[in-house]
């Protein structure tokens, strides 16, 4: 009976110690720090359809300058086929070349018409935004990973100028 009782106070000291201690919730901080998390210089460029089949699959891609001087990648297209993954591909020289693959971006999402993984497609190369305009190269948006017709392209770097930049 004794064990009992000792064991009864010490359940009832340790259960007000608990229900007394002030359990505060505290705020998430949802501010970043001066410049960070901003996105201001960037470059955008025309995509338009090739238009095989009536596809009419067009938009933009933007290429954005951040902090790091890192380049971010966004396309943004319109009219792509729900449940298809079109991969894009930075060419070298102008449009209707048939040429080398400079640079493979992402696949984008038929779904969404935007990169299928992440937002940006993340180049590390700090060189790369300054160099975009002198760069001798164009977009091709393909029809699927298995499917190699181009859907939508659009000129880059010194074969066009930019539709929108800052």
């Amino acid at each position: 009976m004794r064990n009992n009782i000792k064991n009864i106070i010490v359940a009832i000291i340790v259960t007000a110690s608990l229900i007394s201690c002030e359990q505060e919730r505290l705020d998430p901080v949802l501010t970043t720090a001066e410049g960070g998390g901003t996105l201001t210089e960037y470059m955008a460029y025309t995509i338009a359809s090739t238009d095989p089949g009536g596809s009419n699959v067009n938009g933009r891609i933007v290429f954005w300058k951040d902090n790091l001087d890192r380049t971010l990648v966004q396309i943004s297209l319109y009219n792509t086929i729900p449940g298809i993954k079109h991969p894009a591909l930075m060419m070298d020289g102008p449009v209707g070349d048939d040429t080398a693959t400079t640079l493979e971006l992402d696949v984008v999402s038929g779904d969404s018409g935007e990169l299928d993984t992440n937002k940006f497609h993340i180049i590390a190369d700090t060189e790369f935004y300054t160099s975009l305009p002198t760069m001798d190269v164009h977009l091709n948006i393909l029809m699927s990973e298995s499917d190699n017709t181009i859907i939508a392209t659009g000129n880059l770097g010194i074969n066009t100028e930019p539709v929108e930049t800052n």
